[in-house]
């Protein structure tokens, strides 16, 4: 069994190390066998050359585990989403969008191996308590607070901008799963990102209209079930 020393320094900075470590292994094996399925807690233990129970020290199952390998990558999208919608101060919020909608394709098509692991394979299943705390959230408030600011300048969206915002994310991922089911090659990306325009602009009408903002009474079922999922806290997982 792991074991702490006494000084408590120490003892944060062997944790915080041990916990790197533990993630760096599961990022080697999901990359290796490109599924969780095979994952647990004794074959991570062994890539780590620490005992099973050391690791419960660390994460609570196997879902959180798998979690925080891929938080990075989660991360990385989402922050080269958030730069695309940045990188034109002057642009109007539906480019923004537009901008979004393409880094999201651009690093699904550019980085195939880590896009499969995050929204292509199975990854453990979670309590429905749980799955606010997927680290994918990131993705989704993205595509919210860009939706949101085109519904503040006036634009018409044609769903609430929760539902709007949970269908523009499956589209651009139907999208970028067919291309690498179908395509496979540099060609297609052009109609890819065409596609996308046309998704946003279905979604984000051009001329003033009545928009959907957030919290108000003009919602539908779905937009009700998907804040209510959204709003659902973080489980506080050992650190």
């Amino acid at each position: 069994m792991e074991t702490q020393p006494a000084d408590g320094g120490q003892r944060d900075g062997q944790g915080s190390r041990r916990r790197r470590e533990i993630v760096a292994a599961v990022q080697r094996l999901l990359g290796e066998w490109g599924s969780s399925d095979r994952l647990t807690m004794r074959a991570v233990a062994k890539e780590v050359g620490i005992s099973a129970p050391s690791i419960y020290l660390h994460f609570s199952d196997k879902t959180e585990l798998v979690w925080a390998a891929l938080e990075d990558r989660y991360g990385e999208l989402a922050a080269q989403m958030a730069a695309a919608a940045q990188a034109d101060d002057d642009a109007d919020p539906r480019s923004r969008v537009r901008a979004q909608a393409h880094a999201y394709c651009r690093f699904a098509m550019s980085s195939p191996g880590h896009y499969r692991l995050m929204f292509e394979v199975h990854q453990p299943a979670a309590d429905p308590s749980r799955i606010g705390g997927h680290p994918a959230r990131r993705i989704s408030a993205g595509l919210r607070a860009g939706l949101h600011a085109c519904a503040v300048d006036g634009a018409g969206l044609s769903l609430p901008v929760e539902q709007a915002a949970q269908t523009l994310w499956a589209g651009l991922h139907g999208m970028v799963s067919l291309h690498h089911s179908l395509h496979r090659d540099e060609s297609s990306e052009g109609l890819v990102l065409q596609l996308a325009d046309g998704l946003v602009d279905s979604l984000v009408a051009g001329a003033q209209g009545a928009p959907f903002l957030a919290g108000s009474e003009s919602e539908t079922e779905a937009s009700r079930r998907i804040r209510e999922i959204r709003s659902r806290p973080e489980p506080n997982g050992p650190q």
